[in-house]
């Protein structure tokens, strides 16, 4: 998204406040920003990263660093009319990602705070963002579970205010990858409005049958940071994890060419998608849930600011940086230098393996939930008996293949089969006790292709903000307490952040609806 204004209702709330309520680190403020061309006049937060992240890209904002209920609406209206309050309470203890875990009543409570302002200073349009599940909003027993009996009892009654208060009001779901945004986040939006005024849903400008396809995962995908193997880190990967790795390599790399994003879930199936579709739903408990996957061509011994390879021990020479598969093959030396690394998605959370990178990315959480995987490939050979074998080390990646580990990994995750017609695409991983055996073979333009090492790295928080529709040159880092704001932070308020752009649409459809009922 670029910072320039999408939309300028010019004419949308002249003299009139804009307050962003729970402003985190400034996703709605951005959205509000390019659908008005004017900068939000508040914003309101509790954590003083948030703030400072919202100050560093939003200075003109007088800023509120406190609990939401401390500010009194009155004082700091200071007289003037609000235009647009947008209010994006805490989902924590609404969403299904929280499981069984108890909940709060403090955080469910939160959205009584539109009560609050519409009573006191009578935006003239209120918008709500919040998770699907913020319509069962209801009381807790004792224990502090849902009481299953009066399931959204408690969001009647929040409607029963907000309309009792004069106000017309209608929500609705969008999908963030439907407005431009490279990711499937959900969300339920809500629109209230006292002025007469009509209530505008936007049209969706992506996706099928649309003017537009949906915004892939492999635009924000940082392609120059490397992929270290899964068998030389420190700690092991969960059990799990490595299920669903061996799932998505199964599916996305002996089972097709193409890239992939596979989701490392902590629970639940096996799905995965490509990258020519929205990354899913990024939260705030992303930690680590995707990885990415994609063919592609390396010369070794080169490192690959396309792939992310990474510096590999080798017979290469020369400036060969890597290539698409899509493309021609560059120049072949008498050496055989190059090999095949395909990347996908991997998630640790809500029950999806992983997907290509071909479609948007998956829910962005406030933990470190999304991954990348990639799969190192060489050129498959077979010896007299018919045995499956490798490139020689010294020619595909001396000290670097890991033919052993590969093998017993997936065959561990993904069982074993007695293998299938080299002119086929092999749809299953095969072993064999006497040399090596069909080890995750991949055919790609009519060559066979032997798995020899699997790499995996967390999305960062620059490629997560990007996922989720912020501008490229927003800063998410800016300096906080002497030092520049972690990444645990940073992660955190990029799972925690509405789409600008989702919030770009909604703002311009509604604030030019106001300027015409004005």
């Amino acid at each position: 998204m670029s910072r320039s204004p999408i939309v300028r209702a010019y004419h949308a709330m002249p003299g009139e406040l804009v307050v962003d309520s729970f402003a985190g680190g400034g996703g709605a403020s951005t959205g509000i920003e390019g659908a008005l061309g004017r900068p939000v006049d508040i914003a309101i937060n509790h954590s003083p990263e948030a703030i400072a992240v919202h100050k560093a890209n939003h200075p003109e904002t007088r800023h509120y660093c406190e609990d939401i209920f401390a500010v009194d609406p009155l004082e700091a209206a200071a007289g003037r009319p609000v235009g647009l309050a947008w209010f994006s309470p805490d989902c924590t203890h609404f969403s299904r990602a929280k499981g069984s875990t108890p909940l709060k009543k403090e955080i469910r409570g939160l959205a009584w705070v539109v009560i609050r302002w519409a009573r006191a200073v009578r935006p003239r349009v209120i918008l709500l963002e919040n998770v699907e599940e913020f319509q069962t909003w209801g009381p807790l027993t004792d224990d502090n579970r849902p009481d299953t009996t009066k399931i959204g009892e408690t969001f009647r009654q929040w409607l029963a205010e907000l309309t009792g208060l004069g106000y017309n009001v209608e929500f609705k779901t969008l999908v963030a990858a439907d407005y431009g945004t490279p990711t499937t986040r959900k969300r339920l939006f809500l629109v209230a409005r006292c002025d007469g005024g009509p209530i505008v849903w936007p049209q969706s400008t992506h996706g099928k049958g649309r003017g537009l396809a949906w915004r892939p995962a492999s635009e924000v995908i940082d392609w120059s940071l490397p992929c270290p193997s899964i068998f030389s880190r420190r700690k092991p990967l969960a059990e799990a994890t490595l299920r669903r790795i061996a799932s998505g390599i199964q599916r996305y790399v002996i089972g097709t060419a193409n890239p992939f994003i596979i989701p490392v879930t902590h629970q639940g199936d096996r799905r995965v998608h490509g990258i020519d579709e929205p990354l899913r739903t990024i939260t705030a408990a992303n930690r680590g849930e995707l990885a990415l996957v994609e063919p592609f061509i390396v010369r070794h011994g080169h490192y690959s600011t396309i792939t992310g390879a990474g510096l590999r021990e080798g017979c290469g020479a020369g400036t060969f940086r890597g290539q698409r598969i899509r493309d021609p093959l560059a120049t072949v030396c008498a050496t055989n230098d190059k090999h095949l690394v395909v990347p996908l998605i991997t998630k640790h959370y809500t029950g999806v393996v992983g997907h290509e990178v071909t479609r948007p990315l998956g829910t962005i959480t406030a933990c470190d939930h999304h991954s990348l995987t990639a799969a190192f490939l060489t050129k498959f050979q077979q010896n007299s008996k018919g045995q499956g074998l490798g490139e020689p080390l010294h020619t595909v990646m001396a000290g670097a293949t890991r033919f052993a580990e590969v093998r017993a990994f997936l065959t561990k995750f993904y069982g074993t089969s007695t293998g299938s017609s080299m002119q086929l695409p092999l749809p299953t991983v095969t072993a064999n006790s006497r040399g090596g055996g069909h080890l995750g073979l991949v055919t790609v333009l009519g060559q066979a292709y032997q798995i020899i090492d699997i790499g995996i790295r967390m999305l960062q928080p620059h490629e997560l903000f990007a996922a989720q529709g912020f501008p490229s040159d927003y800063d998410i880092a800016p300096e906080f307490n002497g030092k520049p704001l972690t990444k645990t932070a940073q992660t955190e308020l990029a799972g925690n952040s509405v789409c600008p752009p989702v919030a770009a649409a909604l703002v311009a459809a509604n604030a030019t609806a106001a300027a015409r009922a004005a």
